[in-house]
């Protein structure tokens, strides 16, 4: 039997401590790996974003918006400022005449509700603020709702692209295979390759406009630039369907001109109940006290009103102003009324065109393109036809499917333009 002296014991329980601290840190780091490759993961990956969900981060983050809002806040200082009261006055007097010495307070009075209509001024002009609040929100949504398309249609382009490549190497691939046979000379395996290149070149181009649009998004939604984001709504979903009609009618009560004239009807009027309650003179009511008469009194009270007399000056012109601006502004209204709704149709239309276009490349051009090019590739590899014919085919597919994707990001553009001239959320009815 082997004994162990103190010393060899403890040796031991020091290594087997420091293994374990080993152990431990290997543990640690193992788990930090693994970790920090999840994340790196789902950063590339990118978070999953609807059009609905970008909208609401931008209504949210948006500085533009958060700037705007701002307004609020003055406008309600111009409230607190519309309740002010009048302050009182006090004067002290030193005289040589009798009495020497006065004390004397002036409070004027608001008469005829000046301060109730002051403050309804006050709160319409608040209003209006809140409606060119509601003009750059709608700002925000337009250049969101655009710049989420574009983020996707240059995706989509990324991709179509990246096809392109794959199918012109295969072409490079199916000359090279008949020019070792010797049924093909080896000029068509150069131009093979030349199409290759420049597929490959359009690629890279295509991505790095992707990193714009997703900058572009990014900076709408006060993002940081090199925020990823996996997009959840296809550029391909069309939003829903509206008579001209039902637009037109939603226009006049959403839009945001007719909104804001409309607001400064109602703070002209406001403003006119306000000059009007001015006629009503103030009262100004005055209490003091006299000192140091030695002949009649040591202390005696004094009082005294005071009332401006409306003989002359009664706002006549500010009032004659009032009723002219009223005017203008119900002659502005209606027409900008008619402007409204000609700008509504016209949105209307071009979104209806874009429509037309989507649905011709969708059901006619596109199956057309695509099944020409299968009948290229199949007759040239059959030693039918020359490898022009098949490029000149694949460049057609690739022209429709750009002019496509094109189309879509149009019809969005359209529909967002559409959505900023009504006023109104149009996603949903």
């Amino acid at each position: 039997m082997l004994v162990m002296t103190g010393f060899a014991a403890k040796h031991a329980a020091g290594r087997t401590g420091e293994m374990a601290v080993r152990a431990l840190r290997l543990i640690l780091l193992a788990l930090v790996v693994s970790a920090a490759a999840a994340w790196a993961e789902q950063a590339e990956q990118g978070t999953r974003l609807t059009l609905q969900a970008a909208l609401d981060l931008a209504g949210k983050q948006n500085l533009d918006l958060a700037a705007a809002r701002q307004r609020r806040y003055v406008a309600r200082a111009g409230v607190q400022i519309a309740r002010q009261r009048p302050n009182p006055t006090f004067s002290f007097t030193a005289l040589r005449d009798e009495p020497h010495e006065g004390l004397f307070f002036d409070q004027p009075l608001e008469l005829g509700g000046k301060r109730g209509h002051r403050i309804d001024v006050a709160e319409q002009e608040g209003s209006l603020a809140d409606v060119e609040i509601s003009t750059v929100a709608l700002e925000v949504r337009r250049n969101t709702r655009v710049a989420f398309y574009r983020l996707a249609f240059a995706r989509a382009e990324s991709d179509r692209l990246a096809q392109v490549v794959k199918l012109a190497e295969h072409l490079r691939q199916i000359a090279q295979d008949r020019f070792e046979a010797g049924a093909v000379p080896q000029l068509e395996v150069v131009q093979a390759e030349l199409e290759v290149s420049r597929a490959q070149a359009d690629l890279e181009v295509a991505r790095q406009e992707e990193k714009v649009a997703l900058s572009q998004l990014n900076a709408l939604l006060n993002e940081p630039p090199r925020t990823s984001w996996e997009l959840a709504t296809a550029l391909e979903e069309l939003p829903p369907s509206f008579t001209l009609e039902e637009l037109v009618q939603r226009a006049y009560g959403a839009n945001a001109e007719l909104q804001h004239l409309a607001q400064e009807e109602k703070v002209e009027q406001s403003r006119l109940r306000l000059l009007k309650a001015e006629r009503v003179p103030n009262l100004d009511l005055q209490y003091g006290l006299d000192f140091n008469a030695p002949r009649d009194f040591k202390t005696g009270p004094r009082s005294g009103v005071s009332l401006v007399l409306p003989l002359f000056a009664r706002n006549q012109g500010e009032i004659a102003q009032s009723f002219a601006n009223q005017r203008v502004l119900e002659a502005e209204t209606a027409a900008r009324k008619r402007a409204v709704a000609g700008t509504v149709e016209e949105a209307y239309f071009d979104w209806n065109a874009q429509q037309t276009q989507v649905e011709i490349y969708r059901r006619t051009l596109l199956p057309a393109v695509r099944k020409l090019e299968g009948m290229a590739e199949e007759s040239y590899r059959a030693g039918k036809a020359n490898i022009l014919v098949v490029l000149d085919a694949q460049r057609n597919v690739q022209d429709v499917e750009r002019n496509y994707l094109q189309s879509l990001l149009a019809l969005e553009s359209a529909f967002a333009s559409l959505e900023q001239t009504v006023g109104a959320t149009l996603d949903q009815k």
